[in-house]
């Protein structure tokens, strides 16, 4: 599948949390492609990030907000007048919401009633994506790959906030967006990784921090199996989805999985070997147990809905995953390339330009 370079052209697109890691990815592939983005977020969470990295602010116009302040994000809305709206903005840290479980419901949650409840009431909207979790299962804790129909829920504050804004968007849809005819998807994906991500209690960029300081990595659970994928995948099944949402909103309205190949997925443990092999021979880390808080051992997204209906599926295997991942870090840290142009070749790459 090819994304439809006519169809982004010029269109207006707001999004939220839209210089977050993902959301700096997205922003600068929308740039690409064409489009007007109209961005709100809170101040990027670390130091460094992507989106300053990037240098977006002087490509997109920016705003930073709170989405739970409902009227500034309202003001910001009917200001802009979009055609596509993108709700990333989120609390995505599984410790964080231990620490702070109230901010953790309030954004996720409330966050996303403002988001959609303003939208209802902007007529400009045709099509709605909201970006939750694959942690919005009801995880069994099994050898099982999880399906769109399968139950929601969630063990602890984030798993269960971003259940909660899965059920929350559905609500919205049937309730007022299905008799307008204006679609709404819910995209839940894996682990993603790539490069350009700074943010705490995350493998790759914990990894990155101590080998480029040469430190030794310290990771909690080596045994505990995710889905990883590479950042370009997951936001390549968005864009489709948009596309296909606009085309016909009543079919492609819903939740939907953007994992990796089923059998792909790995251990904590292999990813570890995999970094440091990539990294340097002398790049090493450390298993310390930390039994702080719980969090899921074993976590599989069944992907076969995106594959059926908008053709979509993993394009990177793991090994490869991994390595465009180091070797953007190896750039950023090296300071030998132009960081932006790195970004947008492997974009293209990615879609074989």
């Amino acid at each position: 599948m090819e994304l439809k370079q006519n169809f982004w052209k010029n269109k207006k697109i707001f999004v939220t949390g839209h210089n977050g890691f993902k959301g700096s990815w997205l922003s600068l592939w929308l740039y690409e492609l064409g489009t007007k983005i109209f961005g709100y977020s809170l101040k990027p969470a670390t130091q460094p990030n992507l989106y300053s990295i990037l240098n977006l602010d002087n490509k997109i116009n920016s705003e930073n907000g709170d989405i739970r302040d409902y009227n500034k994000l309202n003001e910001k809305i009917s200001i802009v007048k979009p055609e596509i709206l993108i709700h990333m903005a989120a609390q995505p840290l599984v410790r964080d919401s231990y620490l702070d479980p109230v901010y953790t419901y309030e954004t996720n949650i409330m966050g996303t009633v403002n988001v959609l409840d303003i939208a209802r009431k902007t007529d400009s909207i045709k099509s709605i994506l909201v970006i939750t979790s694959d942690k919005c299962y009801e995880n069994i804790e099994k050898n099982y790959y999880y399906k769109e129909s399968d139950s929601l829920g969630g063990h602890d504050p984030y798993s269960s906030s971003k259940g909660s804004a899965d059920i929350v968007a559905s609500a919205y849809y049937n309730s007022f967006f299905l008799k307008k005819g204006i679609g709404l998807s819910i995209a839940r994906a894996g682990n993603i990784i790539g490069g350009g991500d700074w943010s705490k209690d995350r493998i790759i960029p914990d990894a990155m921090r101590a080998f480029a300081s040469k430190k030794d990595l310290i990771i909690r659970s080596p045994n505990s199996v995710r889905p990883w994928q590479f950042i370009l995948d997951p936001l390549f099944g968005y864009l489709l989805l948009i596309e296909k949402l606009s085309e016909n909103p009543t079919d492609f309205s819903g939740p939907w999985n953007f994992g990796p190949k089923k059998g792909t997925d790995q251990s904590v443990k292999f990813i570890c070997d995999k970094i440091a092999s990539h990294w340097s021979k002398k790049a090493n880390w450390i298993a310390q147990s930390d039994n702080e808080f719980h969090e899921a051992n074993l976590l599989l997204l069944n992907s076969d809905k995106a594959k059926d209906k908008l053709s979509w599926e993993s394009k990177y295997d793991l090994n490869v995953t991994l390595e465009k991942t180091i070797k953007w870090y190896s750039n950023y840290y090296n300071k030998d390339k132009d960081m932006l142009k790195f970004t947008i070749k492997q974009i293209n790459d990615y879609l074989g330009v």
